[in-house]
């Protein structure tokens, strides 16, 4: 980031920029659109939801982060660009990366039986987390996706 030159496309990573691929980078957590622009403005007070929407969508395009979608929801933003597997909780909504190894083998299984070329797959655990799964309460309750 200290160029202020993207990796890919060779475009200016603007101090915009760079704060926001530093609050996904530094996170954690798959931050939502919103999350990113609360952060954001700890670090460049002045910054709008607008920049940090188009500053995700340009930082998508150059390669330097990844935008998880699922359903109507909220997109989420990874700093991991990667091919990963992700696991999702219908209970809490936390979203976690995994590597299955397996999921590769699963892809060339899936395109012979589709007869389609694959491309890429993209494996989307949904269930409990561990946290939610010792809850008895949250058993009965799911988030809508």
């Amino acid at each position: 980031m200290d160029s202020g030159r993207g990796e890919q496309g060779g475009g200016v990573l603007t101090p915009q920029r760079q704060a926001v691929l530093r609050v996904v980078s530094e996170s954690a957590e798959h931050l939502t659109a919103a999350e990113i622009f609360t952060r954001a403005q700890q670090l460049l007070p002045k910054i709008s939801y607008a920049t940090v929407y188009n500053s995700l969508r340009y930082l998508r395009e150059a390669g330097l982060l990844g935008e998880i979608t699922f359903g109507n929801g909220a997109s989420r933003y990874d700093r991991e660009t990667a091919r990963h597997d992700h696991a999702i909780c219908t209970a809490c909504g936390k979203l976690l990366d995994f590597d299955l190894a397996e999921t590769m083998s699963l892809m060339k299984l899936a395109a012979r039986r589709s007869q389609f070329k694959a491309e890429s797959i993209h494996l989307t655990l949904v269930g409990l987390c561990p946290d939610c799964t010792a809850k008895p309460e949250a058993h009965g309750k799911r988030r809508k996706r």
